[in-house]
Parts: structure tokens; C-alpha cells; sequence
């Protein structure tokens, strides 16, 4: 899905709201910077809402996860919020999201709960205890210590300040490269 941040940016005008996980490894000081803003320029839910209403899925993103659905189970991992989530994932054919909350009064956002601190890595592990394989992509720095933690991890569409940082995952661009190394990690076309 696209940036909601940067959607929201582009909507308001507010540029400092474009930061994500890709500049700003400190996710507490990213979010608190976030609500700051929102409250200093009067933003409120229901607008952020009306931006997520109007986002679809990147090209070609629904028929990679269809595709990848075919051969094996996906959960997607993500430090967006359920209520950013619902939205998007219904455009997606309902995949199995694992995210955080937040925290609104009188429609305005004005706190959020972590699953965990750095939760993706710990859903791995938890999956990995259970004898499950995991293989993860991702694109930002909150996605480096799951990629660490999976058996296999990729860096995809991630910026070149991450592919730089982190040199020890394979960098992918296109949908049809990540699946091939997906397919080629689980050694064959199924579960």
C-alpha cells in the first residue's frame, strides 16, 4: 500500500508529516513527532480516514499476494494501526495483519499502543518456535531486526540509505524478483 503518512502530507500540506520508517529508525520519536503535528495543524482521524479511503494498493501488489497465497501462508508484520489498517486490507482480499493501536479523543489522534517493542522480530521468533520457516521482506529500518530474525530475510523497494546500512540482505525491486527468491527459499511451488 502507499505511504499513509505521506498521503496525508501531501493532503494537508503538512511536509514534516512525509518522515517515515525510512529516514527515522526511533519509532517512539517518529510517532510522537506525528501527534505533535497533527495537533499543532488541527488534523483529526476522520480526515486521516478520508485520505485512507481514497489509497489503493500499489501495481501489481494484490496479484503478488494472490500469487503468494497460492503457495504458502502470509502475515503481513506492519507498524501501521488497525484502524489505518481495515481499510486497506479489505482492498487486499483480507491478509492476516499483525499491527498496533491507537489512541483517539473527541477524533483527534493522541497516543498509540505497541504490540511490543519491536514486535515484527518477536512474531518471527514466535512463529520459528512453532517450527515454522519464515521468510520476511521488508523496507525500512523498523524492518532490519525481523529480517535478521527470519531464516531468510529480503529488502524490497527499500531506499538506498537502507540498502547501504544494511548490506547483508539481498535488495529486490520488482514483485516478480521477490517472488522468484520466495519460491526458491521454500524449495518448491507449495507450503
Amino acid at each position: 500500500m502507499p505511504e499513509i503518512w505521506i498521503a496525508v502530507a501531501e493532503r494537508t500540506g503538512v511536509e514534516a508529516l512525509r518522515r517515515t520508517t525510512r529516514e527515522e529508525p526511533n519509532y517512539d520519536v517518529l510517532m510522537a513527532g506525528r501527534i505533535e503535528l497533527l495537533s499543532e495543524h488541527g488534523l483529526t482521524m476522520s480526515l486521516i480516514e478520508e485520505v485512507i479511503a481514497s489509497l489503493e494498493p500499489l501495481d501489481g501488489a494484490l496479484e503478488f499476494l494472490d500469487e503468494l497465497r497460492s503457495i504458502t501462508q502470509v502475515i503481513i508484520l506492519s507498524d501501521t494501526f488497525e484502524q489505518f489498517a481495515r481499510p486497506l486490507m479489505a482492498q487486499l482480499g483480507w491478509p492476516a495483519i499483525w499491527c498496533h493501536q491507537l489512541l483517539t479523543t473527541d477524533d483527534r489522534i493522541t497516543g498509540y499502543e505497541l504490540r511490543q517493542q519491536d514486535q515484527k522480530a518477536h512474531a518471527v521468533r514466535a512463529l520459528q518456535s512453532l517450527n515454522f520457516r519464515v521468510i520476511a521482506a521488508g523496507d525500512s529500518y523498523n524492518d532490519t531486526s525481523m529480517l535478521a530474525a527470519a531464516d531468510q530475510g529480503f529488502l524490497f523497494h527499500a531506499p538506498p540509505n537502507i540498502i547501504a546500512e544494511f548490506p547483508q540482505f539481498e535488495a529486490l525491486q520488482e514483485y516478480g524478483q521477490l517472488l522468484s527468491c520466495l519460491r526458491g527459499c521454500l524449495g518448491h511451488a507449495g507450503v
